[in-house]
């Protein structure tokens, strides 16, 4: 068998032991029983300067210093003889004559072959012993009281070590982690991305800090835990990576915090948002998708908006839900590419609800109903009646809830909440967030049917006070239309009638009570009912305005309208024209000249305290003239004098008929989303003398036209 040097297998054990003394220049020295050096190795040579050649077979109490105790010596044959190892400090002469400290371990050894006893004295310099010895206590120390979990694993992802702190954390005594990998210890955390951390810091020799670990150890297995761990690589002398120190320490506490405090923030972006985005219309349907398309995704992955049925189709509600509850599908987010949305029920689709439903809870109950588990069981019930559940159980619903929309006291539907993404149940402050939602989105859609009850009624009631028949006296030929505007808050008073009087003339009236909804349209209805009733009386048309005036005094609330009154003479074109307020007549001359009628505006009915004046005029047979309401030529972004001068040209174009003219100056004047509610009368004078080349008729056109 080969001999290995009795130097290099003492150095060489004592680098393998690790800790302080694989860091610690140890000497090595053999003496017999009676003090004389009989090995003496290369470390001792570092640490003294003497060669082995200068100190072998001399006694060792002779290397210390000249003035040190020589009671040395004889502790060492004293051990030696009793078998009994030697520890203490000394001071040694070095070579170079100067005083050296060392700490010694002196072990007796039998020396078999030789039948006596050898010692082997281990010498290091005493303050690097103290400084190794001192941080050894410090690691220790910190390893094993430190709050912060700390491990060492190797180079393969290994435990090798744990401290209290970690075991406690992971639930987990020390020996379930030696020579096993995260991975296998605790499966319930993310250990993959954490091992794939740990690689990271092994490969590249940086450090990793806070990296993040979340989910579920033995120590607490019901809740889920957040940590911050830090990982450093081990290198030996050569700076080759021998393994990894870990740390970790639990955030779950400020993790909640500060997720608590992001997710008010979120919460309260998304009440603004909402604040901003829901109701922007009186349209019920376009309200209900606001509240869906504000929800996803920073609520939901998908969201439905049902409503009682009877409100979508714009009647009453009914009284109770007894008997279950039948809704109208009228919002859907996200319309596209959510295969969740894409197997619920689409837009436009009755629901039909049991008594028991969680729907019709909701409803009844008028609370939110939340599903924090969607899974088989709880589908069960519904399963008989419906493949929808297990269907949305597939595509990765995990939790639901319904929110009910009440306003004023009236239940008006609900919006149904869906969640796929892997965070959990909704909780206690996403349920409330979702009431609060809910409920603005039910006094924005309670508002749009009482808009829509009120438009209906006062289109409804505006219509029927209108002219249904207009029969003009011979002589006389006229269309009219009426537009009603486009936002339903906006009908309004506009009107138009034409009377025929007993001598053959004919009053051409046009007027337009100030404000909408309603109220005027009621207005609007007195005072066409009084016009017909005092032109019949055959009054001046300037006493007439005095009569209406004082019809508007009689209201109980202010009321203020513009009037126009014409009264034409078919058989030789006189008209006694009377304004208050309104925009000016028009009139197309027999030759095709078109012109505003330079009358009077005088001033509104309602103010009081005003002469009204009638202007007399004659217009050549076969003239036109026009009649409108504000509506027509006034439009927020255009100057009004802009605008009548492109009524005064769409005018001096040729038309095959009163009727395609009207059609024209609608068509040209207003967009497709009318301000205000617009009234327009035609009429042309002396049918019989014919227009001849007034308005004048396209040339290809036969039949009734202005030519």
């Amino acid at each position: 068998m080969q001999q290995v040097p009795f130097d290099e297998v003492t150095t060489s054990a004592a680098r393998d032991a690790g800790g302080w003394l694989g860091d610690l220049p140890v000497a090595v020295v053999g003496t017999s029983a009676e003090g004389a050096i009989v090995r003496w190795d290369h470390a001792a040579e570092d640490l003294l300067g003497y060669t082995p050649h200068e100190v072998l077979g001399r006694h060792i109490a002779d290397l210390l210093h000249p003035g040190a105790d020589r009671s040395l010596g004889r502790s060492l044959w004293e051990g030696a003889a009793t078998r009994r190892g030697v520890m203490g400090m000394v001071t040694a002469w070095h070579k170079e004559g100067r005083p050296l400290d060392l700490e010694i371990w002196a072990v007796p050894v039998p020396a078999r072959h030789r039948g006596g006893t050898t010692v082997l004295v281990f010498a290091a310099e005493a303050e690097a012993a103290r400084r190794i010895r001192g941080s050894s206590a410090v690691w220790d120390g910190l390893f094993s009281r430190s709050p912060v979990g700390i491990a060492v694993l190797d180079t393969q992802l290994r435990f090798l070590r744990v401290n209290p702190a970690l075991e406690a954390m992971n639930g987990l005594p020390q020996a379930a982690h030696i020579g096993r990998r995260l991975v296998e210890v605790l499966p319930d955390v993310n250990a993959a991305e954490m091992e794939r951390a740990m690689r990271r810091a092994l490969d590249e020799g940086k450090p990793v800090l806070d990296s993040r670990r979340t989910g579920r150890t033995p120590a607490d297995p019901d809740h889920d835990h957040v940590w911050s761990g830090s990982y450093v690589r081990l290198e030996d002398t050569d700076g080759r990576p021998i393994g990894l120190a870990a740390t970790l320490i639990d955030i779950t506490a400020q993790q909640r915090a500060q997720l608590e405090a992001e997710a008010g923030r979120r919460h309260l972006a998304l009440v603004n948002e909402a604040t901003l985005k829901i109701g922007t219309s009186l349209d019920l349907e376009r309200t209900a998708q606001e509240l869906a398309d504000v929800a996803v995704p920073d609520l939901a992955d998908a969201v439905t908006v049902d409503v009682v049925e009877t409100l979508a189709d714009g009647g009453d509600l009914g009284a109770g839900l007894v008997g279950g509850a039948t809704l109208r599908r009228l919002a859907k987010a996200p319309l596209t590419g959510s295969p969740v949305a894409t197997a619920l029920a689409p837009l436009g689709h009755t629901l039909v609800f049991p008594a028991n439903a969680p729907y019709t809870r909701a409803l009844g109950e008028r609370r939110p109903f939340v599903v924090p588990e969607f899974d088989e069981q709880t589908i069960a019930p519904a399963a008989g009646h419906s493949a929808r559940p297990a269907e949305l159980l597939r595509l990765g619903v995990h939790s639901f809830m319904m929110a009910p929309l009440l306003a004023r006291g009236v239940v008006l539907g609900l919006a149904t909440f869906y969640r796929t993404r892997p965070v959990g149940p909704f909780t206690r402050e996403e349920v409330a967030l979702a009431g609060e939602l809910a409920a603005r989105a039910a006094v924005c859609v309670d508002n749009a049917r009482l808009y829509r009850r009120e438009h209906d009624t006062a289109a409804v009631l505006q219509r029927s006070m209108l002219p249904q028949h207009i029969t003009p006296p011979p002589g006389i030929e006229v269309a009219h239309r009426y537009l009603p505007a486009s936002d339903v808050n906006e009908v309004g008073g506009d009107w138009y009638d034409v009377i025929a009087l007993d001598d053959g003339r004919a009053v051409l009236v046009i007027g337009d009570v100030m404000g909408h909804g309603t109220g005027a349209a009621a207005v609007m209805g007195r005072l066409s009912a009084s016009v017909r009733a005092l032109a019949r009386l055959d009054l001046a048309p300037e006493d007439m305005l005095y009569q209406l005036e004082a019809a508007l005094h009689d209201l109980a609330e202010p009321t203020i309208a513009t009037f126009l009154c014409i009264v034409v003479d078919p058989a030789t074109g006189h008209c006694r024209i009377t304004r208050a307020g309104h925009p000016p007549p028009a009139v197309v001359l027999p030759d095709g000249t078109v012109r505003l009628l330079d009358v009077p505006p005088g001033l509104p009915l309602g103010v009081g305290g005003v002469a009204f004046t009638t202007t007399d005029v004659t217009l050549p047979l076969g003239s036109l003239l026009v009649l409108y309401t504000d509506g027509l030529v006034e439009a927020r972004s255009s100057d009004i004098d802009a605008r009548l001068a492109e009524l005064t040209d769409l005018l001096a174009e040729p038309v095959p008929s009163l009727s395609a003219l009207c059609d024209r100056l609608l068509t040209h004047l207003v967009p497709a989303a009318a301000d205000d509610d617009i009234a327009l009368l035609v009429a042309r004078v002396n049918t019989a003398a014919g227009a001849r080349d007034g308005v004048r008729a396209a040339p290809p056109s036969p039949g009734p036209g202005l030519a």
